[in-house]
């Protein structure tokens, strides 16, 4: 069996690039992804849903380089998160959570990119020189669990 998702959305913050010890590049950030509508008493109504972004290897080093916060992207992967064992031996993937410092319970969803394509730049940041994302194999489980973070 097989899954994957694809997210349209803006970056959150600026990338994050890392190397795993046998010096990997690793690049996380953060994406929101919305979705409007008009709720049945005319109120416009707007929900959020962040996702922690992970690109590997080349991938990791063109979205370091070429990606800012507010930038649109276009990206294709795999879910993951919080694994939870299950009484058969089996895993379950449930996403990540924590209280926040206003005492609110929080959650992410957490996608390892098999493609980013960049969509747009945020507003008033430079355009030369930007080239699509390209896709790149994801990780093997081993390099998945050497994330230095």
């Amino acid at each position: 069996m097989y899954h994957e998702v694809t997210l349209i959305g803006r970056l959150g913050r600026d990338p994050e690039q890392r190397f795993t010890p046998n010096g990997v590049p690793v690049t996380t950030f953060s994406v929101a992804t919305d979705r409007r509508w008009t709720g049945s008493d005319g109120e416009q109504r707007k929900e959020v849903v962040w996702w922690r972004i992970t690109t590997w290897r080349q991938q990791a080093e063109t979205c370091k380089e070429y990606l800012s916060k507010g930038d649109q992207v276009f990206i294709k992967g795999r879910i993951g998160g919080d694994r939870l064992s299950q009484s058969d031996g089996s895993e379950q993937i449930v996403p990540h959570t924590w209280t926040g410092q206003d005492g609110e319970t929080r959650a992410s969803y957490e996608v390892t990119a098999r493609f980013v394509r960049f969509l747009g730049r945020a507003a008033g940041a430079p355009v030369a020189g930007v080239p699509s994302g390209m896709p790149d194999e994801p990780p093997g489980e081993d390099e998945e669990d050497e994330i230095p973070f």
